[in-house]
């Protein structure tokens, strides 16, 4: 196989979640988020509509703060739980960056609106394979308040606008293994 093959290849089977609380609280520069974000934006995008948008925290502890702030607003007080209200706060402490990734509905209805999600989940995984090629470790999340109301109202979504998700970018000392469950024959079908 080709040069190029080999390293795309090596880069998707390296790529990693590692948790934010295992990164090293080591900082990137703005330059290489900057960077990554250049790569989402070459996501695949039918009628070239380009939904994604994203919200980027170069002080993680700001959003953190503020999303703990929105599950104990949204929250009754009989089910607060102060765990999760502290995991949530400190959970990019040792994160560099904070990203928020959303889908922008574009204005052509044709499009169906899974395609537009697809498109941003795309641009997602660019970051995320940007990231691993230059050393970085990341954590795309849809826990907490990342899926629910009050994170739409506070990033003042439009009704047709989804959340995709939050990336945690850092560096880590250590990368979790991976591995696959399933074998790959079992999810292929092949017709001659």
């Amino acid at each position: 196989m080709d040069n190029v093959f080999a390293t795309i290849s090596s880069i998707i089977h390296n790529r990693r979640s590692t948790k934010p609380v295992t990164m090293n609280g080591k900082k990137i520069p703005d330059e290489q988020v900057h960077a990554l974000l250049e790569l989402a934006d070459w996501a695949p995008t039918h009628g070239f509509t380009e939904p994604w948008r994203f919200v980027v925290y170069a002080n993680p502890a700001n959003f953190c703060h503020q999303h703990a702030e929105l599950y104990r607003q949204s929250v009754t007080a009989d089910n607060f739980d102060n765990g999760t209200y502290n995991k949530l706060y400190t959970q990019g402490d040792k994160a560099s960056h904070v990203i928020i990734a959303v889908m922008k509905r574009g204005n052509l209805p044709k499009i169906p609106a899974m395609e537009e999600i697809e498109a941003v989940a795309c641009a997602v995984q660019n970051i995320l394979l940007g990231a691993t090629a230059i050393g970085m470790a990341s954590f795309w999340s849809t826990g907490g308040m990342i899926m629910k109301q009050p994170m739409r109202d506070f990033l003042n979504l439009e009704e047709e606008d989804h959340m995709i998700g939050v990336i945690y970018l850092g560096y880590a000392d250590t990368q979790p293994n991976g591995n696959r469950i399933i074998p790959l024959a079992e999810k292929i079908k092949w017709i001659g």
